[in-house]
């Protein structure tokens, strides 16, 4: 027997895992608390009980009158996306490639910030991985993620899907980030790129976040000659045009 105390739970539970299969996408309404109480023969409390932490995780938005939805993603930079690397490369007309490099289950390291932040006090799974179109190296990705917010990732087989094109699918993200800049790599990095060692590497390191808790974090290192950003924007309505 469900009780009141455990119902919302439960509630809670069977929202999330409908949100985190994608089975329901971003922007799809969830059942009126109505329809809730109904389907669950609960009270109104309950079911506000179950909506009130989904919000404050980030995973839906609740809208006076209109109901609640699933989150839409949510990014700082007004001119950078979450771009997949596989449909990017595929979407060019060219050959994709991947290959998992090394992929290991970790406790996070207390001595590192960003990992600390991306799962405490849990475990993350740190995989390398290289992509390449039509053959020829497009970019190394360097990526955690963290198994306190995403616990099916460690389950996957990323020898056969790529990270990004996984988590993209699967896992609904709120709030990211991206820092841009660049670098010069190693000598075995540079090695697996294809380039020389003095050659400079375009690097973006992205972190993305699902309310309060972090999703992953990952770095892409792509040769510099090979990559760059483009973006278009508008400009304002009503600010001064300076040249």
């Amino acid at each position: 027997m469900t009780t009141s105390g455990t119902l919302h739970k439960r509630i809670r539970s069977d929202i999330a895992e409908r949100i985190l299969s994608g089975d329901w996408p971003p922007g799809h309404r969830i059942p009126f608390e109505h329809e809730l109480m109904a389907q669950y023969g609960c009270s109104r409390m309950t079911v506000n009980k179950a909506l009130t932490p989904l919000a404050e995780s980030g995973l839906i938005v609740r809208k006076r009158r209109a109901g609640s939805f699933v989150s839409r993603p949510r990014i700082h930079s007004a001119v950078l996306d979450v771009p997949d690397i596989q449909a990017e490369i595929i979407g060019r007309g060219e050959v994709y490639g991947y290959e998992l490099l090394s992929r290991r289950v970790r406790r996070a390291l207390r001595k590192d910030a960003e990992e600390l932040e991306l799962a405490t006090p849990g475990r993350v799974v740190a995989l390398r991985c290289l992509h390449r179109a039509a053959g020829r190296p497009f970019a190394l990705e360097e990526r955690l993620i963290g198994l306190t917010a995403t616990p099916e990732a460690e389950a996957v087989d990323f020898t056969i899907t790529p990270p990004g094109t996984w988590l993209l699918g699967f896992v609904p993200w709120t709030e990211a980030e991206h820092r841009i800049s660049a670098v010069n790599v190693s000598r075995s990095t540079a090695k697996l790129l294809g380039i020389h060692q003095a050659g400079a590497c375009l690097s973006l390191e992205r972190r993305t976040w699902r309310g309060r808790e972090g999703v992953t974090y990952v770095r892409l290192l792509f040769p510099g000659e090979l990559h760059d950003l483009v973006a278009r924007f508008e400009r304002p309505s009503g600010q001064r045009l300076d040249f």
